[in-house]
């Protein structure tokens, strides 16, 4: 079968092993990628090779030993000479991404542009979070010191939407810390994840420093249950997560950060500038055809203005350009879902929006696109109240999906927002600073924007979720201090002896 990419195997030792075909050292499994924009394209076949894991983590254990004792301005060079790799393979790695994920081509160049981008936040922000501290005189003739030393290898396993930049973020971090890392990507991006690899590769980092290994879930399983695996990083769904808590809750000598998902909220206020919000709504809830952990899907919105916000708001989604990431006839805003799973997922909670009684604005279907492919269009629905006991008002759908929910009072549409188990992002669109300031106070979320939506973040901030979005280890800028532990030392600033006599209780 004709293939339009190319897998190398698993990356251990300082270069890709591919699986034996045949006999006992074969791959276990095979994954056949189909691309979600056009079904009739096969893009790869990767073995899947359990077998793999022990050098991997042999591998990784080597690679940490030579890359904690590096000077930390060496791993910088290396950073950089990772960075020259990213910028001229962007394109490359849009093209696997847009292709692999289905999102526009566009979208896709921006997270393959922010590879590089990272490199910079890592050094300028995120690095000065893990100087040294040297206290003199903490106590009588005698300095304190704070050190910060890696933690071990570091597992990332990363998710599909944003294949590359997600677990980027956390490479990096991992890496200029000092640890060496073990990336599982998603099986549904195993190419833009060995594009990735490909760039570390080139880049020339020592042997072991950079591993990866594809895999499914007993992968991930198998992987996390390693005792020297002692970082593990995971974005996807609050399932797994749980499960990886599971898992490990044990082994105390595990650090585990956890990007879960949410189930967003923009609250819209009287007083907002509708067509800014507008404008800003559409991305929220529709781009990366909703399959964001930020995406917004519950609109309070207040009663005086939903009439005009809601019919304008169908009026703009029906101009949505849905289309293949490439070969389009006009340039999409957004492109197919993931897989077939995925759609659905996303007509079954559609069919139970109805049968839960909440209005159906704009219908959520099936589309047929000159390519076969998971393609849908957005959907908008309008409830009448918060009801804790919707399966559809408080469930993650992870596709495009909006709906409004009218209010009077703020503290209603802060009861919403608080309503549901999940607290990663919520927005609040209003000229009033008193309401903002008390959406900060009381929203139970890791980001409260104002007038902006809940898309798209900055990387010099934190980025994390409360409740089940998270588990307090937030990324972005912050990820650096999950690779870490503290080492603090008392030192007597001189050799004198003390006056022996002083020592209570001695019978000199």
């Amino acid at each position: 079968m004709l293939m339009k990419f190319t897998i190398k195997g698993n990356y251990f030792n300082g270069d890709f092993n591919y699986p034996a075909l045949n006999g006992p050292d074969a791959a276990e499994k095979i994954i056949i990628r189909e691309c979600p924009a056009d079904l009739a394209l096969k893009l790869w076949e990767c073995p899947i090779k359990y077998g793999h894991v022990d050098p991997v983590i042999s591998s990784a254990e080597k690679g940490f030993k030579t890359w904690r004792s590096m000077p930390v301005q060496e791993r910088i060079n290396h950073l950089r000479r990772y960075q020259e790799e990213c910028l001229a393979a962007k394109e490359e790695i849009a093209t696997a991404i847009a292709l692999e994920t289905g999102k526009p081509y566009w979208e896709s160049l921006t997270e393959a542009g922010a590879l590089a981008a990272k490199i910079d936040v890592t050094i300028k922000d995120s690095l000065p979070r893990i100087e040294e501290k040297h206290i003199e005189n903490i106590m009588p003739g005698t300095n304190g010191h704070i050190y910060f030393r890696p933690i071990g290898p570091c597992l990332i396993i990363g998710p599909f939407n944003f294949p590359c930049h997600l677990a980027n973020g956390q490479i990096t971090a991992a890496l200029i810390s000092g640890n060496s890392i073990i990336f599982k990507p998603s099986e549904k991006t195993c190419y833009s994840a060995q594009v990735m690899i490909d760039c570390f590769h080139r880049a020339g980092f020592p042997e072991g420093v950079i591993n990866m290994i594809q895999g499914d879930g007993e992968m991930g399983r198998r992987l996390i249950n390693e005792k020297s695996v002692k970082g593990v990083f995971f974005t996807g769904s609050k399932e797994v997560g749980q499960r990886i808590l599971s898992t490990t809750h044990k082994d105390l000598s595990k650090m585990v950060a956890l990007e879960l998902g949410g189930k967003n909220s923009s609250i819209i206020c009287q007083d907002t500038n509708i067509e800014h919000a507008l404008n800003e709504m559409i991305k929220a809830c529709f781009l990366t055809a909703g399959q964001r952990c930020t995406s917004t899907s519950l609109i309070p919105i207040h009663e005086s203005i939903l009439p005009e916000f809601l019919e304008k708001f169908h009026q703009l989604a029906k101009r949505i350009v849905v289309d293949h990431p490439i070969e389009y006839e006009k340039e999409p805003f957004m492109g197919p879902l993931i897989d077939q799973m995925s759609v659905d997922n996303y007509l079954l909670f559609v069919g139970m929006a109805k049968r839960e009684g909440i209005e159906e604005i704009m219908r959520g279907k099936v589309l047929n696109k000159s390519f076969p492919g998971h393609y849908v269009s957005p959907s908008i629905h309008l409830a009448k109240s918060m009801d804790p006991k919707s399966h559809f008002l408080m469930s993650e759908i992870f596709g495009p999906n909006a709906t409004l929910l009218p209010f009077r009072e703020i503290e209603e549409a802060i009861e919403i927002v608080n309503g549901t188990e999940y607290g990663l992002a919520s927005a609040v669109f209003t000229k009033d600073k008193s309401i903002y300031e008390k959406c900060l106070n009381e929203i139970n979320a890791g980001i409260v924007n104002l007038n902006r939506s809940t898309v798209g973040a900055s990387a010099r901030l934190p980025f994390g979720g409360i409740k089940n979005s998270g588990n307090y280890r937030p990324a972005a800028v912050a990820t650096i201090d999950a690779c870490n532990f503290q080492l603090v030392s008392l030192e007597i600033s001189s050799d004198e002896p003390e006056d022996r006599a002083k020592i209570i209780g001695l019978d000199l």
